[in-house]
């Protein structure tokens, strides 16, 4: 048996340090018993996936030195790769569980669900789908469906006695029946969920060992029960320990700059991500701290992974990649290094015309662009003095501009300038005062270049991260302050 590991990340944003930890275990794993590793574009939710987020994924992975044996880029014998060109194959496995009377048509309304809830949540019930359309009629079902009535496909699932499954870390798992919702499996749009998506691919592509976020463990009666409906056998499942915050909350982008792209702007070596990626929840046999990838792989064993939840530690991976650094490059290394990372031509010509028209000398460059080639900018809290804000209208205007630029998804010059044009109406102030905050925030000087375009080119990841930086050198808000905030932003009137 050949050994087929894979990673399936969804194309709906920047692409994740978190995708980039499971892609590498499952990779390792891969190298290490001689198999293949598989790379698939799991696009189902049309109205959020991008072509665009869809290459930053793959762009990023192969910059991390993560390569992979079959995908939508190189094709392979299981083609296609991405979900959104396998609707046939998946209409055709629904109506084969709908035949064999393992799922039903379901036309409860959006609204009635939502009444559902609330009243599960009032009566403390199990949340969960009530089997309101299990038992329609033959009849009954057709003539909805005759009159066009939308619906979705759900599996059936036992209410009784308790599903056990093997986990490769964890040993025996059970969970009873009756926590196991009967899980959506056709949507009303004709499009699959994750999970009758996730089960056809990986039989249908003969993945062997299914190494995912132990986030998905409840997920797995449903799939065991989707395997042994089609007959299948379903591959070994090891659920790996979620990357932490240093506070030990699961990794999120409002602690920690979660984007691949964030660390690969901010001057991080791919070796050094890649070896920290490694350090999470694993260790080399003899404990050191640095290793390559190839290193890795040849020691891999799963079974050295640890369950407790290991904290992704921003400074611990600075220090990492110090090391990198000062021991893996030599001069003229370090020289090449540094010229890719900002002094190449596809990151200079958009600074160019920015610049340009403020420059009297070549040496004026640096002091107009140089906030282009930092991480965090060394501020202070006078630098955010303005005559037209108080010190609490300027720390408002920080925290409310942040969660916007957190909320927005297609980021790029026009759709920032929309979010905060439409904040600065919300909040009653002139778009230059909410900007002054912002300019010191992003470039570290009241009078600096478009702000707006300077986000654009820094991305998401890397100005939230200044906008949050900021917010913590003015004084963030109490946790009082923040319940009134966000009421008060929740209550803004946007056009």
């Amino acid at each position: 048996m050949t050994v087929r590991t894979r990673i399936a990340p969804s194309p709906t944003g920047d692409p994740h340090v978190g995708t980039a930890y499971i892609a590498l275990f499952n990779l390792a794993f891969a190298r290490q018993q001689g198999g293949e590793f598989i790379l698939r574009i799991e696009d189902t939710d049309q109205a959020r996936s991008t072509s665009e987020s869809e290459q930053m994924i793959l762009d990023s992975m192969r910059w991390l030195g993560l390569e992979w044996d079959e995908g939508p880029d190189v094709g392979g014998p299981h083609g296609p790769y991405r979900q959104s060109e396998r609707s046939e194959i998946y209409a055709e496995h629904t109506q084969q569980l709908l035949d064999n009377g393992h799922a039903f048509r379901c036309f409860c309304s959006s609204e009635r669900l939502d009444e559902l809830r609330k009243d599960q949540m009032a009566n403390k019930q199990q949340l969960g789908y009530d089997g309101h359309c299990l038992h329609l009629s033959e009849e009954e079902v057709a003539r909805r469906l005759e009159s066009g009535e939308p619906h979705v496909v759900r599996m059936k699932v036992p209410r009784e006695g308790v599903c056990t499954f093997n986990d490769m870390l964890r040993g025996q798992i059970e969970i009873d029946w009756a926590q196991v919702d009967m899980q959506v499996l056709m949507k009303a749009d004709g499009m699959p969920t994750y999970h009758l998506a996730n089960v056809v691919d990986d039989h249908l592509m003969k993945i062997t060992h299914v190494l995912r976020g132990e986030e998905w463990i409840n997920s797995a009666p449903k799939h065991q029960l989707l395997y042994e409906y089609f007959g299948w056998e379903m591959p070994h499942l090891c659920h790996m320990p979620l990357l932490r915050n240093p506070d030990k909350s699961k990794l999120s982008k409002r602690k920690n700059p979660t984007s691949i792209l964030y660390y690969q702007r901010m001057g991080f070596m791919p070796e050094a991500l890649l070896n920290y990626l490694g350090r999470m929840g694993w260790s080399m046999p003899d404990e050191r701290e640095k290793f390559s990838r190839q290193e890795m792989f040849d020691a891999f064993d799963i079974q050295r992974v640890s369950l407790g939840g290991p904290v992704f530690d921003t400074e611990k991976l600075r220090w990492l990649n110090g090391l990198w650094i000062r021991e893996g490059l030599d001069a003229e290394a370090f020289a090449e290094r540094v010229k890719e990372w900002a002094l190449n031509r596809d990151y200079l010509m958009p600074i160019i015309p920015l610049i340009q028209p403020r420059v009297d000398t070549f040496s004026d460059v640096v002091p107009l662009a140089g906030f282009f080639m930092a991480g965090m900018l060394d501020l202070d809290e006078e630098q955010f003095a303005h005559k037209s804000l108080e010190p609490e209208q300027v720390r408002k205007v920080l925290q409310y501009a942040l969660w916007d630029l957190e909320a927005l998804r297609q980021w790029e010059k026009d759709a920032i300038f929309q979010t905060l044009n439409g904040l600065s109406k919300a909040m009653g102030l002139k778009i230059r005062d909410l900007l002054a905050p912002l300019f010191v925030a992003i470039s570290g000087s009241a009078a600096s270049v478009s702000v707006i375009e300077s986000m654009a080119l820094l991305g998401p990841d890397l100005s939230r991260a200044r906008v949050r930086h900021a917010l913590g050198v003015v004084g963030g808000p109490s946790k009082k302050e923040a319940k009134r905030w966000d009421k008060e932003y929740r209550a803004l009137e946007r056009d």
